[in-house]
């Protein structure tokens, strides 16, 4: 056995795992060192964490302990698990080595330093890592975030503002090409799903409805029920939340795009306003469909309640037909176009917002479609909870 540098003054331990033999021998000054005779490999690395693992961690309690150094020179074979297992080995004693040469043993010591630099790299980027908030810091930073975004917001609603006062004065600027295929792709192509939804959710709404009623012989009254909820409550909704979903994304996704690209900055280069250019068309175009939409959602639920009505409660359709004429009047009609001009404001300005607001790869443009649609549906829910409350204490 060839010496490593360490002066023995005996030995303290001895064992064998499968075709390796080891010694442990103590030196000067709390010195130990670790004799490896045979192979370690890919067929006893196992064996030797579980035979020399507990050795080398009591070794490491001893009080006298300062370093562990492994003389490998013994060996005639190891592959990269046994320079591994030998690694982990000098790692879970926990001491220090003495960097000493091991004669005739380079390529081995080499190929388990390696591992024990990996190891040291892998500790340094883990001790690096940015540890998790707490609790508090959580919502410091949740706070923070929502005050940035609702500063971002303020500012793009501000720059939307002074795109359509620069349009209103300078009509020639605006791109009425861009807002007609706007209303052709938010409000013709949109048509078929909110017709076949409202007429769906109409029919629901009556048939539930009647179930009640007729226990109290007011059937007619379903006409009533259904005509009063999709006019001022759930079609602006239902229409807005549809548009939000097909409409909204659709914004973010598009400008999103643009913006990666960088051709956003290309007409910024070339002094066009991008708000000005992308977003007010479709804003303005929102705004002038989804209210024709929702009073098309508002024909097609009365509608689903008339048949559920003739078909199932006997009644005529003048009679139900009758009864919904005279639940309503202007008031609700333009209660629910009200709506429906604020919510077309709020989808299609988050859409774009979402849009221009686009950064990294082709993947952020997914994900701020999907913000678009979050967002939108709880501006719609939100200002439809102002407007049940404006509508209660005013009207």
């Amino acid at each position: 056995m060839e010496s490593t540098g360490i002066t023995p003054s005996g030995m303290i331990q001895s064992g064998r795992f499968q075709s390796c033999a080891y010694e442990i021998e103590e030196g000067e000054a709390g010195a130990f060192a670790l004799r490896l005779k045979g192979s370690v490999g890919v067929e006893n690395a196992g064996a030797a964490i579980r035979a020399l693992g507990p050795e080398v961690k009591a070794l490491a309690k001893k009080p006298r302990a300062r370093s562990l150094d492994l003389d490998i020179s013994g060996l005639d074979r190891m592959d990269d698990f046994g320079a591994l297992a030998l690694s982990r080995i000098r790692e879970m004693a926990g001491l220090a080595k003495t960097g000493g040469d091991i004669p005739g043993a380079s390529v081995f010591s080499e190929m388990i330093d390696s591992f024990d630099r990996a190891e040291e790299n892998q500790k340094t980027r883990r001790a690096a890592a940015p540890k998790s908030p707490g609790a508090l810091e959580g919502m410091g930073a949740s706070f923070l975030n929502s005050l940035s975004e609702g500063k971002r917001m303020v500012s793009f609603l501000g720059e939307t503002a002074l795109a359509f006062l620069y349009a209103l004065r300078h009509p020639g600027s605006f791109r009425f090409r861009d807002m007609a295929l706007c209303m052709e792709e938010t409000g013709v192509k949109a048509l078929p799903v909110i017709a076949l939804s409202s007429f769906l959710l109409g029919l629901i709404m009556a048939f539930m409805s009647s179930l009640q009623l007729r226990q109290f012989g007011a059937d007619l009254h379903v006409a009533s029920l259904v005509a009063l909820a999709m006019v001022s409550e759930l079609g602006p909704v239902m229409t807005a939340i549809l548009v939000a979903g097909r409409t909204g994304s659709a914004f973010a996704a598009e400008i999103g795009a643009m913006k990666i690209s960088e051709e956003i900055d290309a007409l910024f280069s070339m002094g066009f306003n991008p708000v000005l250019f992308l977003a007010l068309p479709r804003i303005m175009a929102s705004v002038i469909v989804v209210p024709i939409l929702t009073l098309f959602a508002n024909l097609f639920a009365i509608l689903g309640g008339l048949l559920i009505g003739v078909v199932m409660l006997n009644l005529t359709p003048g009679s139900y037909m009758a009864q919904t004429v005279e639940v309503l009047d202007i008031f609700e009609f333009a209660w629910g176009a009200l709506k429906s001009v604020v919510f077309a404001l709020a989808v299609s300005w988050v859409g774009c917002l979402r849009g221009f607001q686009t950064q990294g790869s082709a993947g952020a443009v997914g994900a701020a479609a999907t913000s678009a649609v979050v967002t939108c549906v709880f501006l719609v829910i939100f200002f439809d909870s102002v407007f049940a409350l404006i509508r209660y204490y005013c009207f």
